[in-house]
């Protein structure tokens, strides 16, 4: 069955699959003797899976001739495509919104941005589980498209790990795809992920029933923790009633978002080092204690008369400080419920423009988390280092091993050339939202939260919150379209319609 399936075209594959998933809701409302709602999701359930058995006859004999480069492309195609399948059922059971704006609304949750026009108390509880759970599905897309789409292809971070040219894949990636087309590849990879991916969203689910969360709140943070979307059925972590407990239960598992390594899944050049050398893991540990640090020396040198003798404030804002700052490196957007804790101690604010760099450094290769990367920011740091020790000592020579040159030399150029892009991509965006008519500094937070995926940075990077439901629909198309490309990375979309991949 499975290896009939398999011959199916991806983007097929994928509108069964929300099909499916839109099974969910309709069987929650139907809990909740919501009838309505309920066949509004059944109806476009089945309405979904009829259209995609009439493509599946109708393409089960198609063979593209680049296998690898059809699925990249139908990758990119499932990002613009499936968001209108999944907003069937919001327009529906929101006879009072925009087809505009339930697409939006999908694309948001699809690429884990987890942007909201609606207000929470506007949707239906199971509304927030379909918003939830088409974040849940789009960061399971991303993690099996990373190891059976884009790593063979040198691209989404695997680049920097081969050191390769990106979109023409390794000469050992071509002698798997020899012994594995990469349908059967990209199968196995999904069976592999699927099993361990629910998993672990099942045991955070009940970690945070047991610490005090609802049934639908604490599946919401659950899927919104691992797929980093963000997502949140209410107000957020702030307001949950799990607490404390809660925060450090969804903190542990923001590791997942960090490194590749802790997700056991082989590939990617996975190494037998333990985890607690991952290079990944340990720049992300640097990285937020240098910003609780910078956070609150920042209160402390800024209000000298304010003190820390109350040991539970000083310890609620540290907490707040490495919750939130964690929260927004995995482009999650989460907030603690002591971030004001770390905002207010001397009056000065939130620190926005920390939120911002966080965003746009990113979590770890090969995970659900967007922005530049954190192996990419190391590479660059890396060779920044060795070029500092050869202006000191002209004849030495960098250590290391194979592996630690190349990610200094060719790693680092493929980074640096995937930071100019997503730098061309923020001013690109900034400049059409500006000609729209948005004024700089919204356009700055929005661009930087459509391109990294980071919905959240609207509502806390800011003074004041920037309400996704007021934006004209010309602005709301953009960051769409920013959203799709942040999620895909430019890279790819590059490699996608580079000249070099025509030649067959």
């Amino acid at each position: 069955m499975f290896a009939r399936l398999s011959e199916l075209p991806l983007l097929v594959l994928l509108l069964g699959a929300t099909g499916l998933l839109a099974f969910l809701p309709a069987a929650h409302a139907a809990i909740l003797n919501d009838s309505a709602l309920a066949r509004h999701f059944f109806y476009s359930g089945i309405a979904l899976l009829i259209i995609t058995g009439m493509l599946g006859i109708a393409t089960a004999a198609y063979t593209p001739r680049d296998a690898a480069r059809s699925q990249l492309a139908a990758l990119a195609a499932a990002y613009l495509v499936l968001p209108v399948a999944m907003a069937l059922p919001l327009v529906q059971a929101l006879p009072d919104t925009s087809f505009l704006n339930a697409w939006f609304e999908m694309v948001s949750a699809f690429t884990t941005t987890g942007a909201t026009v609606y207000a929470p108390d506007r949707l239906p509880p199971s509304i927030h589980l379909w918003r939830a759970t088409i974040g849940w599905f789009g960061g399971f897309l991303t993690l099996v498209s990373a190891y059976a789409i884009l790593a063979p292809l040198n691209l989404g971070g695997a680049e920097v790990i081969s050191g390769r040219v990106p979109g023409r894949g390794t000469a050992g990636a071509a002698q798997i795809t020899r012994i594995a087309e990469p349908a059967e590849r990209l199968t196995r990879n999904a069976l592999q992920i699927l099993p361990i991916y629910a998993a672990l969203t099942f045991m955070l689910w009940v970690g945070l029933l047991i610490c005090g969360d609802s049934g639908l709140t604490a599946l919401v943070h659950a899927m919104g923790t691992l797929s980093t979307s963000g997502i949140s059925a209410g107000l957020g972590t702030a307001a949950a009633s799990s607490g404390i407990a809660g925060e450090i239960l969804i903190f542990l598992f923001f590791i997942f978002a960090l490194t590749r390594r802790a997700f056991p899944v082989k590939g990617l050049a996975n190494s037998d080092r333990p985890l607690t050398a991952d290079p990944e893991l340990r720049m992300a540990a640097l990285i937020l204690l240098t910003v609780a640090v910078v956070l609150l020396l920042r209160h402390w040198v800024g209000d000298g008369s304010r003190s820390f003798d109350d040991p539970f404030a000083f310890l609620a804002a540290v907490w707040g400080a490495v919750f939130t700052s964690a929260s927004f490196l995995t482009t999650t957007g989460y907030e603690s419920a002591y971030w004001g804790s770390t905002t207010d101690w001397s009056g000065f604010g939130t620190p926005g423009l920390l939120l911002l760099a966080l965003a746009i450094i990113g979590g770890g290769v090969a995970t659900t988390a967007g922005g530049v990367k954190l192996l990419r920011v190391y590479a660059l740091l890396r060779q920044g280092q060795r070029e500092l020790e050869k202006i000191i000592h002209p004849s030495s020579i960098g250590g290391g091993g194979t592996d630690a040159r190349r990610l200094r030399r060719e790693g680092a150029y493929m980074a640096w050339v995937f930071f100019m892009l997503f730098a061309m991509s923020i001013a690109v965006v900034i400049g059409t939202l500006s000609l729209l008519g948005v004024a700089f500094e919204p356009a700055l937070v929005l661009s930087l939260a459509a391109l990294t995926t980071t919905g959240a940075l609207a509502d806390v990077a800011t003074l004041d919150p920037i309400p996704y439901g007021g934006l004209s629909a010309p602005v709301k198309i953009t960051l769409a379209v920013a959203m799709v490309v942040g999620r895909l990375e430019m890279l790819a979309l590059i490699a996608l319609v580079s000249p070099a991949g025509w030649r067959r």
